[in-house]
């Protein structure tokens, strides 16, 4: 740091190559970087869940397989479809409200999964904990299934 200059003065130096978008080239930026709906990511999920309920089936013969493996995948799309949800009737209102209502529905997400995990023994008799965690981390995965078919587009 120069010593003529106070920090002040050194972080606007920084910031002078910042140069703000015109309200053309902001239209542009948006229109080339599409925002990726939530809903889709839930659709990706529920679709990739189903392969995988599909493929456990079929490979293993055994329906509380599949039926373990389903669970985890609803234990991962029910507490989507709430974050979902909750997050599209928040819309508006100030940033810091949009946080507050992120990481409140976020909250409720993990907790939706947390309560249907511990009711898991009770609703599915016989559960196949290594399916139903199979279920899950596949499913979780999703979103990545959603990025790939928004980038090739």
């Amino acid at each position: 740091m120069n010593k003529d200059m106070t920090p002040e003065t050194e972080t606007e130096v920084e910031d002078s190559d910042f140069k703000p978008l015109t309200a053309q080239e902001a239209q542009e930026w948006r229109t080339r970087h599409k925002t990726l709906s939530i809903w889709w990511i839930v659709l990706a999920q529920a679709l990739v869940g189903a392969t995988a309920v599909l493929v456990a089936w079929l490979v293993s013969s055994k329906a509380q397989i599949a039926y373990s493996v389903a669970y985890g995948v609803l234990s991962v799309v029910i507490p989507s479809l709430v974050f979902a949800r909750g997050l599209a009737r928040g819309r508006g209102g100030s940033a810091g409200g949009a946080m507050v209502g992120l990481f409140g529905w976020e909250l409720v997400k993990i907790l939706l999964t947390v309560a249907m995990l511990v009711a898991a023994p009770r609703i599915l008799a016989g559960v196949s904990w290594l399916a139903l965690l199979i279920g899950m981390v596949v499913t979780m995965k999703a979103y990545w299934v959603a990025l790939l078919v928004r980038r090739s587009k």
